[in-house]
């Protein structure tokens, strides 16, 4: 049986384009997936990134799911520690007023910013320690029990919209084992302890109301295209692009300035960051994702379509479901 598909889309702002043409793009990428058959379509919370355009998921679910009719959407993750359980139920709860049995909700502990972000936000750095309880919380108010006395989510109580707890550590994985959750490995560029992470949470699940077995997440990035020679290239654009975001600082580099940085340490440390990638024709892309499903002990892939357009995501998407799936167009 082939392995089930979703989507994680960062909202990418491709040189030349508006925040607008990013979600013109995320609404046909979603679109695209719900027509080849993938599961759920996700958006991260990151923000002060001049190239991604998902810094507030609630809103941009809400305009993808007004675009789209039966895919679930979520996010891949909210930034707990940078909002109160409270506003997420109500945020989430609206959604699912909204766009019912539609809506997932991803939780990640990292603030998915630096120290002045953090600051911008006026978040409490430490308020990462109390992830835990803040998940249980949140987890309160869907459910229609709200632990604080006199207080509900509306909308939201009563909900129960699914929970995902998000990761890239034995950390995540303990917590989503102890309180019978499903896990989502963040492997698509922290793989180091994908093997680890998964096989502890298996091994400490504990059924939920919720979930009765364990259910991993595990994310890939895909460059799926019609030729080898056409993907390869899409990739190393990629991988530059990638380079130049985490070690620039927002400045502009030359051509051979990212050459060098390609070479050297930082250069060593993107490739093992993006190593959980799927690169080439449909065949070889099948190969490869079957591969890393085997490897991660997977139940579901989330999968980051790298391209340089919207025009290549679209078609890494269409390539990717027809030679996993084989789901035709409708």
């Amino acid at each position: 049986m082939p392995v089930p598909l979703s989507v994680l889309d960062l909202a990418h702002i491709a040189p030349g384009q508006s925040p607008g043409d990013s979600i013109a793009g995320s609404v046909a990428l979603a679109q695209q997936a719900e027509r080849y058959g993938y599961r759920r379509v996700w958006y991260a919370e990151h923000h002060s990134m001049p190239t991604i355009a998902s810094s507030a998921p609630a809103v941009l679910i809400a305009h993808v799911a007004a675009h789209t009719s039966t895919i679930r959407l979520g996010a891949g993750g909210v930034m707990l520690p940078n909002h109160s359980p409270l506003t997420i139920a109500e945020q989430f709860g609206t959604l699912d007023a909204m766009h019912p049995g539609r809506i997932d909700l991803g939780l990640g502990r990292a603030p998915g910013s630096d120290e002045r972000t953090t600051y911008a936000l006026r978040r409490d750095p430490s308020s990462a320690e109390s992830f835990p309880q803040d998940v249980q919380e949140l987890r309160a108010y869907l459910a229609g029990e709200s632990r604080v006395p006199g207080v509900q989510a509306v909308p939201g109580a009563g909900s129960r919209v699914p929970l995902f707890i998000l990761g890239s550590s034995l950390f995540g994985a303990k917590l989503a084992a102890a309180l019978g959750l499903p896990y989502a490995f963040a492997s698509h560029f922290a793989p180091q302890a994908l093997e680890a992470a998964v096989a502890t949470y298996r091994r400490e699940f504990r059924p939920s109301e919720d979930l009765d077995a364990p259910h991993v997440i595990a994310g890939v990035n895909v460059v799926a295209a019609d030729t080898t020679e056409r993907a390869q290239q899409t990739f190393e654009h990629v991988r530059r692009t990638f380079a130049q975001s985490l070690f620039g600082r927002g400045r502009t580099f030359t051509e051979a300035e990212v050459d060098a940085l390609m070479s050297s340490a930082a250069g060593m440390h993107v490739e093992s960051m993006l190593s959980c990638s799927a690169v080439g024709t449909p065949a070889q892309v099948r190969e490869q994702v079957e591969e890393f499903r085997r490897r991660a002990d997977a139940d579901e892939l989330i999968v980051a379509h790298q391209a340089r357009d919207t025009e290549e995501r679209l078609r890494s998407a269409e390539l990717l479901a027809e030679a996993v799936q084989a789901v035709p167009a409708s």
